[in-house]
């Protein structure tokens, strides 16, 4: 497996993975120009489409960009009732294929790591109207809250000493974004947020939710991450459940 492919992930992405804050999505569209119009809004390397559903059952019309064919699939799938609220393109964050000033928020939910940066900030400024949107966020784990996810994270750690997260929200890519946008001339009035909710997960879908993880999957190597999952299991053998809290990131910037 290859960082940055969910081709044999997607299944378990489409199953598992949790949502984002509630209240940064309503502060995304609350900071538009005008959020009671019809906005054009592009989520780019939107995988299978979890935060795409989030934002049309805001009511927004939305373009899922998706480079993998697997993850765009499952996203086509499980978004087939959605008429011609939501569409599905092949693109990605370098050439997302759409119109020059099409659009009126760009978002990328947990991906943003991925592309070449540089590139992207032109692509997304090229397909924003004046005054339109970026934002980046991830929807970070925040185990403190919870003894038994610590424990499993020191387990994680011990297995795998020299683990690097290149895909999380508290990655070093994350902890320089602001400076990183605000450097750029092509946007301008840079924000960050903050919110956090929370998810009562059954032990299954808490597990799905690990092997759909492609960067600590890639670094932990078949053998200690299949260690890591067993470690899992045994450890919430006889759990019901598990009270599972994320602090959404997001980081929003102006086309200047």
């Amino acid at each position: 497996m290859k960082h940055g492919d969910f081709s044999s992930l997607a299944d378990d992405y489409a199953k598992y993975r949790p949502g984002y804050s509630p209240m940064v999505l309503s502060a995304l569209f609350g900071m538009a120009s005008d959020p009671k119009k019809d906005l054009s809004v592009a989520d780019v390397g939107a995988g299978t489409g979890i935060w795409s559903r989030m934002m049309l059952g805001q009511g927004r019309q939305v373009t899922s960009v998706e480079p993998n064919n697997s993850m765009r699939e499952q996203g086509i799938r499980l978004t087939r009732e959605s008429g011609d609220a939501l569409r599905w393109v092949a693109g990605s964050a370098e050439q997302t294929t759409l119109k020059d000033e099409s659009c009126d928020v760009v978002t990328m939910a947990s991906s943003f790591h991925w592309p070449d940066f540089d590139a992207a900030i032109t692509e997304f400024h090229r397909i924003l109207r004046p005054g339109g949107l970026f934002m980046a966020l991830w929807n970070t784990r925040f185990i403190h809250s919870n003894p038994i996810l610590v424990e499993i994270e020191e387990k994680l750690h011990s297995l795998v000493p020299n683990m690097k997260r290149v895909s999380s929200g508290k990655s070093e890519f994350c902890d320089s974004l602001f400076e990183s946008l605000h450097e750029r001339s092509e946007f301008s009035d840079v924000l960050y947020l903050e919110g956090r909710h929370s998810e009562q997960q059954s032990v299954e879908r808490y597990i799905g939710l690990w092997r759909s993880v492609n960067d600590v999957r890639v670094q932990a190597g078949e053998t200690r991450f299949e260690a890591f999952l067993s470690f899992i299991a045994e450890r919430l053998e006889g759990v019901e459940y598990i009270n599972a809290d994320y602090t959404t990131r997001a980081w929003i910037a102006k086309k200047a």
